[in-house]
């Protein structure tokens, strides 16, 4: 696979989760909705973790290099999708129509 292909199955994957999410908006407050979105990518990335490991002396060896690597994934995207949303603050308010009155 291409980075090209990868990057686009990337965004896909991502974009059908987020979808999910928003579905879910009329049943569930949005911080919810968030929390139960990092609970299962925290177990889904601790099998992917396992999935690597032969036995427990490699899956144990492993975890530390790990957290550390998603940990900073999360906060490096994290960062990139606040500075995102921070531009619809700012002149043209791109979502004016749905803001509250006095906001």
């Amino acid at each position: 696979m291409t980075e090209d292909e990868t990057d686009k199955q990337f965004r896909e994957i991502a974009d059908a989760f987020i979808d999910l999410a928003n579905s879910k908006t009329e049943q569930a407050h949005a911080e919810n909705i968030g929390m139960a979105m990092l609970y299962a990518v925290s177990r889904f990335n601790a099998y992917v973790i396992a999935m690597h490991a032969d036995n427990l002396e490699k899956y144990e060896q492993d975890v530390p290099q790990a957290k550390a690597y998603f940990l900073q994934q999360y906060e490096n995207m994290l960062e990139e999708n606040i500075a995102e949303y921070k531009k619809i603050y700012q002149p043209p308010l791109k979502y004016a129509h749905l803001m509250k009155e006095g906001e």
